[in-house]
């Protein structure tokens, strides 16, 4: 473990004994990679949007160090939380903007190589967020390891870590969840 992830580490068992201080000395620690993240999330949407990856971060940041939240065990998993909670930020952004009108101002979203060997197929937002739930439905772990390797930008090491699963489940997982998610969100766009 690098001497970042061990103070990290340090950092996250304080703020769960209650040390208000840790987070403070956090913030400065991890925001380069929360800020990573944020920009993952962002690369697809328009230029216009009204909500950046500033902001983003924190809003997550505040969300994962408020009383009460989930304890996190390590700095793999505090990426992890607060890729899930920058993508339900997004994901309830995206609700509020199009409730004006059925189908209102949904964004679209690139599925990019990352996800699936495509070039220009684009996906809604919400339909991804759909489809990653039905997912969750039939296989949980699945479902993770799409949102740890998709949305958090997460590696197979580190999402294995999280998981606490071997590097080739993850491999494996990642493998078929992309194949039926592309396939899943095909069905949506042909209806």
């Amino acid at each position: 473990m690098s001497e970042h992830s061990t103070q990290t580490t340090i950092l996250l068992h304080r703020m769960r004994a209650g040390d208000h201080d840790a987070a403070e000395a956090l913030f400065p620690l991890i925001y380069d990679e929360l800020h990573a993240i944020a920009r993952r999330s962002f690369r697809n949407q328009p230029a216009a949007h009204t909500l950046q990856p500033t902001a983003l971060v924190h809003e997550a940041y505040l969300r994962l160090c408020t009383p009460g939240e989930a304890a996190v065990n390590d700095r793999a998993h505090f990426l992890a939380v607060a890729a899930t909670a920058m993508r339900q930020i997004l994901i309830d952004h995206a609700r509020r903007r199009g409730a004006d009108k059925r189908g209102g101002d949904r964004k679209r979203v690139l599925i990019h190589d990352d996800l699936a060997a495509q070039d220009d197929d684009q996906v809604d937002l919400l339909a991804l967020d759909e489809a990653c739930r039905k997912l969750a439905a039939m296989d949980e772990r699945k479902s993770r390891v799409i949102e740890l390797r998709f949305f958090a930008g997460l590696g197979l090491e580190e999402t294995a870590e999280v998981l606490g699963v071997a590097r080739s489940t993850v491999a494996e997982d990642w493998r078929v969840a992309r194949a039926w998610l592309v396939n899943e969100l095909r069905g949506d766009e042909a209806s």
